[in-house]
């Protein structure tokens, strides 16, 4: 058995690498183990040091890395060069932050003295997808590894390359040997290492469907879990917004990473006054993107990262149009070589209808029409998902108040939904739970502990 290495706009095999024996699995869960103690034993000014060191690294080897996401996942290669100074960023912040965030906690009670301390959990395995194969990882990891618990990643089978120079960047960096390890297993593998009693705790960022097993497994163990999961993600514009503007932020809302992130915006809830003309404005924008090589600067549509994928989007796109819903624009595979497939808009989609109950996840806008803000509201939460959402309108107080109406994790007011480490983030229903990044994030994986003294 073994991973590929697929270029998804060729469809060429780039490397191929074996999964692993049980018995090499088993000898990194030791090492990461022992390497624990070794790792939480220096002090938050060394463990600084290594991550100042990494993001050092992110940004000297920007290029390599970000030509390495973009023949290993597809992604526009301005988009990967954007993914890799993030998670340079995301590695300051934690090395300026993770000293304050978890500074002991004096507490007045009956005590003497009474405090709470935060000390870390262990080995945390991270199971990771292959949309931001660096970012996911390091939002996760920077805040675990600050924390003093060590890391083994499982990436998804598809970026196995991308794994590999994540381990590297971190022995580069400085990082104890072993502290952080990426592990060459499959799925299936991964739900035994879940359960390994090396594993303090999981993380997982993926569908529905792999956060239940991976939750019923730690469940059965009783391990802490962090699941950031499926999202369909609102994005309601109020009558008074300014369309142009609005519509090219749609865009950029729903075509990041071609539509192939759980936070992008899935289903546009447009009040009807200005329906007409955003949809316009929005099609004259798609219809002028050109596919192509997606190192290229001069490309708009880059593929999508598997072929499967394009298959099981073009499929929702078909029975969302038996069911009633109107193309507008694309809604075709391009080519016969590469994963591509245009950027497509469906009209008066309505619940019942795949584009509307389900996760679009690639490049398919869905246009809902209603007739007011709180006919907005009550479809923006008719969904089992609940990450992210965005309000658009020249009245903030106004958006404000329905932005605390969306059920969801985080909620923008002009202002397209994204991950930053200075906030937390994750969402609620079916996109999973707990929370990433900020205090809240490196928090997740520690033991919240009391200390009472009289």
């Amino acid at each position: 058995m073994s991973m590929q290495s697929i270029n998804p706009a060729t469809g060429q095999i780039i490397q191929s690498f074996p999964t692993w024996q049980s018995d090499e699995i088993n000898t990194v869960l030791s090492q990461a183990d022992s390497a624990q103690s070794e790792w939480a034993a220096l002090s938050f000014t060394q463990r600084s040091d290594c991550m100042h060191n990494l993001a050092r690294i992110f940004r000297q080897r920007n290029e390599e890395y970000a030509n390495l996401i973009t023949e290993e996942m597809g992604k526009l290669l301005k988009e990967a060069r954007a993914e890799i100074e993030k998670c340079a960023i995301g590695c300051e912040h934690y090395a300026n932050k993770a000293e304050s965030y978890l500074s002991d906690e004096l507490i007045a009670s009956d005590a003497s003295r009474s405090l709470v301390v935060y000390q870390p959990l262990g080995v945390v395995l991270c199971i990771m997808p292959w949309n931001f194969p660096f970012w996911q990882l390091v939002r996760a990891a920077a805040p675990a590894m600050m924390a003093g618990n060590t890391v083994v990643l499982k990436h998804a089978s598809n970026v196995p390359r991308c794994a590999l120079a994540l381990e590297d960047a971190f022995r580069q960096a400085g990082f104890p040997e072993n502290s952080f390890r990426t592990l060459m297993i499959s799925s299936e593998q991964a739900q035994a290492v879940v359960a390994d009693d090396r594993i303090a705790a999981v993380t997982l960022t993926g569908s529905s469907a792999a956060g239940r097993k991976v939750a019923a497994i730690a469940g059965q163990h009783l391990k802490k879990c962090v699941l950031e999961l499926g999202g369909s993600d609102p994005f309601i514009v109020l009558e008074d917004a300014d369309i142009e503007s609005t519509a090219k932020q749609a865009f950029a809302a729903r075509l990041q990473n071609m539509g192939q992130s759980c936070i992008a915006a899935k289903r546009f809830i447009l009040m009807d006054v200005i329906a007409d003309a955003f949809v316009e404005e929005l099609r004259m924008i798609l219809s002028q993107l050109q596919s192509g090589d997606p190192k290229h600067e001069a490309t708009g549509i880059a593929p999508m990262a598997r072929e499967d994928l394009r298959t099981d989007l073009h499929a929702q796109v078909e029975r969302s149009l038996a069911a009633g819903a109107k193309l507008i624009v694309g809604g075709t595979v391009i080519g016969t070589q590469g994963a591509y497939y245009t950027p497509t808009i469906l009209d008066y989609v309505q619940p019942g209808m795949a584009a509307f109950d389900e996760e679009l996840f690639g490049p398919v806008a869905a246009i809902v029409r209603v007739k007011n803000a709180e006919e907005a509201v009550q479809l923006a939460n008719r969904t089992q998902f609940g990450l992210g959402g965005s309000v658009w309108t020249s009245n903030t107080i106004r958006g404000e108040a329905l932005a605390r109406q969306i059920r969801a994790g985080s909620t923008f007011v002009n202002g397209i939904v994204k991950s930053d480490p200075r906030l937390p983030f994750g969402g609620i229903k079916e996109s999973g739970y707990g929370r990433e990044l900020s205090y809240h994030g490196i928090r997740e994986f520690v033991n919240i502990k009391t200390v009472w003294i009289k």
